[in-house]
């Protein structure tokens, strides 16, 4: 007999702080084993499951695509005490797969009362092509035998029986060497041949081998917040719960050979097939008598004349090159889509950013106005956002003004239907810092002497306590030397990078073609509304359209400003056409006043600034690339800076190089000029030269080494260039794409900055109120920028609660208000009580006048004390301490 097993009960480290598997270990080690397929059923969620499909076909092994359901005693609409089953769900195919998810998404978006929970009800709708297993000794069937109540047992097993079917009911049987298992299994053998039902052996596996025990306990007191000497926490009774061979399941269920053999016949029957790369977008509703492809191309040729005065051979060249990749590839709608909720801002009075990244490349999204770049001015790269040879799709990342962000998201949700827009998942890891703090916390530990081997680790990006370990010598010592610390870090170091906890993504947002559950699980999000289970990189592999709705506080501030401007001057500012070679902007930013200019505040970049010396906007675009650990590493912004004053402009190794590094002064410093060098050298397509840059990126060796080779070849055949000289030009580039910087991200936030700078240089007052507006919930950052002001010689006005609005407000004398809200420990409410009772009974003439008319309830004795020692009563003539008493 073949030694063939299945684990049909897994938990892996999406089962939060309850599962130690990390995904990619669990599925080495049962290739290991010799299984060749294996199941994921972790508590209530599916998160895991994409990552799971794909580790384990690339090893080769069948993932069955499961959930460990919580079913409500009664309806899972309740929110009672009743308590709750575990009961275990395969995938046996895609509808089962489908169904999975709308279960899942049940629980959590309608059951969830402390655990996301669904009712028989749910599963009769949804059981088509589901496998059930009667779970742990947590289950239904298990927890009615335990209670001695063999006819309840029945009743339940024939319900199950009724909702699924004979054939896709399963009596699960475990050994975990608890006495409640034992009692359990004898009676479930007995009712399997009762019901002609099969049985099925698991373990209830929650780490990957036995010496993780240690890491999975742990994580429990993590959970509980309890450490691991308290003698009633939860704990596992041992070490069992573990990815067991054949032999060992053998060794626990010998005598029962078919719930071995079962596990088997379950898993050749689980046939999920998940598809990536397939396009999900939806249908942009177009006006009759066009389709997406003509209204596209309608809007552009609108928008021709508005945007260009002369539309040449070269713009429409442009343009109907774009449209042609753009309607190829499939993408007329994703345009359509953006362009839609664009415009529905800038009707609105909702700030929306210039672009970022790649999508200023593209004259399509210029001419739409989803971008405010004129991409042929600035020489930037269509491919470097969109080209066939690009597998991905593309991104147009969008800044909106952050306090109106939720705005567009609510747009975005009545244009397309509350059931195909959710925002995405994201995962709180524990961190290097994070994970010593947790473990130390459970293993007892005092916070001063945790708090003291966590301030060791780097704080760097991507630090990890194995970085830690060989690259602090303070650390390895403690590490070395102390029995104590040793423990600690070889413990935080078995739970490192796994998930914490589940919260909302920044900015991800998900439109889909139908009901979103049709695609992923859902959930309830961290912050209100519905959120994938799938994080972004997930469900963009499997197809859906993501967007990237960015809150910016720069934006609002210069919203804010522009209505400042307006409300006291009467000017009307348009930034979108602001000068662009602004003598008054070039000289304030060459003396280096750069406080509350975006990008351009810490004291590096405002050296390199003035070290610049910008007389327009553009020589702005390059600082953004500039400014970055790699180029300032190597000398790259000294030879530009040289470069930009005469001094000296670097070697270039071929003629042909000479008008792409032009504007560079020879220096490779931008993504775009790595696609250039290789199209115009080597005769590669952009596209082609794209995927070259994006290799050189991520240093892929294996497609380095064909495309260098092509290279060469490439610049022999069209230009004669010898080996030696193309091997050495092909070095070049390698060693700068990995500090290349994309051009398009460059100008479009060189474009903020330089707004930001415009609207400081002309309207100082307003800007400075628009910025401390965009800060006033921190007092440090409050108190550091009105000192910038004041040495500015904007005058600060101190609060006061017959003249200060909610934030800070600007003066007909040009002077700025100080806001109520910017008060320590006032508080929204109680500035609105203020504001409100002011504008009802006129201003307040006395303290005693003002405690009579606003809310005590909100302006509390702490409030008032507040506003009295902050001078916010002065205008009642009587002096601080007079008011205090």
């Amino acid at each position: 007999m073949t030694k063939r097993f299945t684990h049909l009960h897994v938990h892996t480290e999406y089962s939060l702080l309850d599962g130690a598997s990390k995904i990619p270990e669990l599925v080495a080690y049962a290739k290991e084993l010799g299984m060749d397929s294996l199941a994921i059923t972790d508590h209530g969620a599916m998160y895991g499951a994409v990552e799971f499909y794909q580790e384990c076909t690339k090893a080769g092994i069948k993932p069955i695509i499961g959930c460990e359901v919580y079913l409500a005693k009664g309806s899972h609409l309740e929110k009672n005490n009743r308590g709750m089953y575990h009961l275990i769900l395969l995938a046996e195919n895609d509808t089962g797969y489908h169904n999975l998810m709308k279960i899942v998404s049940i629980g959590q978006l309608e059951g969830f009362y402390y655990k996301p929970r669904v009712d028989k009800d749910v599963l009769r709708t949804y059981h088509e092509g589901v496998i059930c297993l009667s779970a742990c000794v947590a289950g239904e069937v298990p927890q009615m035998i335990l209670q001695d109540n063999l006819e309840g047992a029945r009743r339940c097993i024939q319900e199950y029986i009724d909702i699924f079917g004979k054939e896709n009911y399963f009596l699960e049987i475990q050994d975990h060497d608890l006495d409640e298992e034992h009692k359990v299994s004898a009676e479930l053998k007995q009712l399997a041949q009762e019901f002609g039902l099969g049985l099925v052996a698991t373990n209830d596996l929650h780490y990957v081998q036995q010496k993780d025990a240690a890491a999975q306990d742990i994580l429990l007191c993590i959970q509980t917040t309890s450490t691991v000497d308290e003698p009633d926490r939860m704990r596992f009774n041992n070490d069992s719960y573990y990815l067991k061979s054949y032999d060992e399941m053998e060794a626990l269920f010998g005598d029962c050979p078919e719930a071995l053999s079962n596990t088997n016949k379950i898993a050749d029957r689980c046939n999920v097939k998940m598809e990536f790369g397939h396009l999900l977008l939806p249908e942009f509703p177009v006006p009759e008598g066009f389709d997406a492809v003509s209204y596209l191309r309608h809007l552009c040729e609108e928008a021709l004349p508005k945007r260009y005065e002369v539309v040449d051979e070269k713009v429409r060249k442009r343009l109907d090159f774009e449209l042609d990749i753009i309607n190829t590839m499939g993408y007329a709608c994703y345009f359509l889509i953006v362009w839609d909720f664009i415009n529905y801002c800038r009707s609105h009075d909702i700030p929306v950013g210039p672009g970022r990244g790649s999508a200023a490349g593209s004259i399509v999204a210029y001419l739409l106005r989803i971008t405010n770049i004129e991409p042929l001015r600035y020489h930037l790269l269509f491919e470097r956002f969109l080209n066939p040879e690009r597998v991905s799709m593309p991104d147009i990342d969008t800044d909106f003004c952050y306090v109106k962000r939720n705005q567009v998201l609510d747009y975005v949700v009545r244009r397309y239907g509350q059931e195909r827009v959710a925002q995405i998942i994201t995962f709180g890891t524990l961190q290097a810092r994070a994970a010593v703090r947790d473990v130390g916390k459970a293993l007892g530990m005092s916070y001063g002497e945790v708090d003291e081997i966590a301030k060791l680790i780097p704080r760097e990006l991507g630090i990890t306590l194995e970085k830690a370990l060989n690259g602090s010598k303070d650390f390895r010592q403690a590490y070395d030397s102390r029995p104590e610390v040793k423990k600690l870090i070889d413990l935080a170091q078995s739970v490192e990078g796994l998930p914490r906890n589940a919260g909302t993504h920044a900015a991800g947002v998900i439109i889909a073609p139908h009901n979103m559950k049709n695609y992923v699980p859902l959930q309830q999000g961290s912050e209100g509304g519905v959120i994938t289970q799938y994080d972004k990189n997930k469900v963009e592999e499997l197809g859906l359209l993501k967007m990237d709705f960015l809150g910016l506080r720069t934006l609002t501030v210069i919203g804010d400003c522009i209505r400042f401007i307006r409300e006291t001057t009467g000017e009307e500012v348009d930034i979108d056409d602001i000068q662009l070679a602004d003598e008054a902007t070039c000289a304030m930013l060459r003396r280096g006043e750069t406080a509350c200019v975006f990008q351009l505040e810490s004291a590096g970049i405002t050296k390199l600034v003035m070290d610049l010396a910008p007389e327009s906007f553009e020589d702005l675009i390059p600082l953004v690339a500039l400014y970055r650990p790699g180029p300032l590493g190597t000398g790259m912004a000294e030879d530009f800076i040289a470069g930009r004053h005469g001094q000296r402009t670097a070697k270039v190794l071929h003629p042909l190089m000479e008008p792409i590094l032009k504007d560079t002064y020879g220096v490779i410093l931008y993504q775009e000029q790595v696609m250039q060098i290789t199209s115009a050298l080597a005769g590669f397509t952009l596209g082609q030269a794209d995927i070259l840059r994006r290799a050189m990126g991520k240093k892929k060796a294996k497609e380095l080494d064909s495309m260098r080779q092509s290279f060469i070849d490439g610049a022999k055949k069209l230009h004669d260039i010898p080996e030696e000289l193309s091997d050495q030009i092909f070095s070049l580039l390698q060693h700068f794409a990995g500090y290349g910087f994309n051009k398009s991200h460059s100008v479009a936030y060189a474009l903020v900055a330089y707004e930001t700078a415009y609207l400081k240089a002309h309207w100082r007052p307003q800007f400075y109120a628009a910025f401390l507006n965009s800060i006033i919930g921190d007092a440090d950052k409050v108190s550091w920028y009105i000192n910038v002001c004041r040495n500015d010689n904007v005058k600060i006005l101190p609060p006061d609660v017959n003249e200060s609005g909610h934030n800070f407000t600007v003066h007909q004398n040009a002077s700025i208000r100080f806001g109520l809200a910017g008060i320590k420990n006032t508080g929204d409410a109680a500035v609105d009580a203020i504001i409100s009772a002011r504008n009802e009974g006129g201003p307040f003439k006395s303290l005693t006048d003002f405690c009579c008319r606003v809310n005590m309830r909100v302006v509390n004795k702490r409030v008032i004390e507040n506003m009295i020692k902050c001078g916010a009563m002065d205008s009642f003539g009587a002096r601080r301490s007079q008011l205090l008493s």
